[in-house]
């Protein structure tokens, strides 16, 4: 068979297969086939030299109108391919308008800081402040200014952490660091005593740090709230009446109050502060131990001797002192089992607030 009768039963054949090709990945494989480098038509054009003299010109152009067809055959059928393709995209992407839309799912404040800002209002709507003071404290604020001796237990490692003195090795060691985290906010208290003359009425936020094992009524690191209030004429019935108020507010109007009899270094008289049990509504049970009533806060008058710390004349004037942690209210509100529920970061536990 001539060359030139070969050509031309590879364009036929070449058109064919363009034409039957169903999408762009089967036209590529068609070009590839025949224009690629080791295509059909390719290896006529590599061929030519072997080609006779006086068949060379018929055959070369006959290979040239092969080539032209099986391109702009390739090119044209391209274009349907591309056409169809992009309409069945747009068909399977289509949106169905009149499907409800799907909204975006909003983030909201953690429980921690809702219940922070919750109890801050709460103060703030009586006349307090806020006042903020440093996370790593000195021995004297943190301890010394509020009436704890150096033998309190609160003030050994076995309570604190102290931050390691990187000039002094021994003094990290025996825990005579003079620098710690702060066990409480009280300190925050004994700055603004310092700075501020009575009247003062402030509330203390912020995290404070215990060496404390995580379990359903621990943690080693959470956020506590104290309240300081120096006045003339304050008396335990004040505290009481405070203390009573915050609890309707937080807890509802039907929660009670009482107060049991504690000790603090930096309170004189001290007391332990619970609320009725929401859930049996101080009948008993195991929520609440079978006795009616939750614990969530200290409180006291300040002691005299702290008075004397920063220069307040405790004859002139008195005042009291109460600190809360924001965790325990937050799972005391929504009967909640387990501090540790709250910083697991589960979105199942924390979307239900």
């Amino acid at each position: 068979m001539a060359v030139v009768d070969e050509l031309l039963l590879l364009k036929t054949k070449a058109l064919n297969d363009i034409a039957q090709a169903g999408d762009s990945a089967a036209l590529e494989q068609v070009r590839i086939g025949v224009l690629g480098k080791s295509g059909t038509l390719t290896g006529y054009l590599r061929s030519m030299g072997q080609v006779p003299q006086e068949q060379r010109a018929q055959v070369g152009k006959t290979t040239n109108e092969v080539r032209v067809a099986v391109e702009a055959a390739l090119e044209a059928r391209k274009a349907e391919l591309a056409a169809v393709e992009l309409a069945a995209q747009i068909d399977a992407s289509a949106l169905d308008i009149t499907l409800p839309g799907r909204a975006q799912q909003m983030g909201t404040r953690h429980l921690i800081s809702r219940i922070t800002d919750e109890i801050a209002e709460i103060f703030l709507g009586i006349g307090y402040s806020v006042a903020q003071g440093p996370e790593v404290e000195t021995d004297y604020y943190n301890f010394e200014a509020l009436n704890s001796p150096p033998d309190h237990p609160s003030r050994g490692l076995a309570d604190t952490f102290y931050v390691r003195d990187l000039s002094g090795e021994a003094a990290a060691v025996t825990g005579e660091s003079d620098v710690l985290l702060r066990t409480q906010t009280s300190g925050v208290q004994v700055r603004v005593m310092e700075q501020q003359k009575p009247p003062i009425y402030i509330i203390a936020p912020g995290k404070v740090y215990r060496r404390d094992v995580a379990d359903p009524s621990h943690l080693p690191q959470f956020t506590q709230i104290e309240g300081l209030v120096v006045d003339k004429g304050i008396t335990f019935g004040d505290l009481k009446g405070t203390l009573d108020y915050f609890c309707k507010q937080m807890f509802g109007q039907d929660r009670k109050t009482r107060v049991r009899a504690h000790y603090f270094p930096f309170t004189e008289p001290s007391a332990e502060v619970d609320v009725s049990c929401g859930i049996c509504k101080g009948e008993g049970c195991r929520f609440c131990k079978g006795t009616g009533w939750l614990e969530i806060m200290g409180c006291g008058m300040v002691d005299p001797n702290v008075f004397g710390y920063v220069g307040i004349d405790a004859e002139e004037y008195s005042g009291f002192a109460f600190g809360m942690g924001v965790e325990r209210i937050a799972c005391l509100k929504y009967n909640v089992p387990d501090l540790r529920m709250l910083l697991e970061g589960d979105m199942r536990f924390l979307r239900q607030f």
